[in-house]
């Protein structure tokens, strides 16, 4: 919870229960959660937790860069707390989000036809080898 605390404090912002409890699930979930998802587990620890709380404070993570959201069916927002530059596959079947590690030249190089690239959003859609 310390280095939970620190990297809240790092980015300025103050770390309240709520926020390092949420913090703390999002690090140590690899399930890409949902805002419901995190309030519902949220729920059962601090009974008082609103979803406004869990949103604003989801809201606050990516602002600082602390967390990134995932929009990969245009249905629902999915948030991640590895910020470095990664890909996602998403399972049309089972509806998991999972981390891939592909390269991409262009980012690497940092520019795409003479365009600086600051960010980047790469995901796959299918079925996953589970589900197969």
């Amino acid at each position: 919870m310390e280095k939970v605390r620190k990297l809240l404090e790092s980015k300025n912002i103050r770390p309240t229960y709520q926020r390092l409890k949420i913090l703390k699930y999002l690090t140590e979930s690899k399930e890409h959660p949902t805002v419901d998802r995190i309030y519902g587990v949220m729920k059962k620890d601090i009974p008082t937790i609103s979803k406004t709380t869990v949103y604003n404070t989801l809201n606050s993570l990516v602002e600082a860069g602390v967390a990134l959201p995932i929009i990969i069916t245009g249905k629902e927002a999915r948030f991640d707390s590895n910020v470095m530059p990664h890909h996602h596959f998403y399972c049309e079947k089972c509806g998991k989000i999972l981390d891939l590690k592909v390269e991409c030249e262009h980012f690497k190089k940092g520019s795409i036809h003479g365009h600086s690239i600051k960010e980047l959003h790469g995901y796959y859609k299918g079925i996953c080898k589970n589900c197969l």
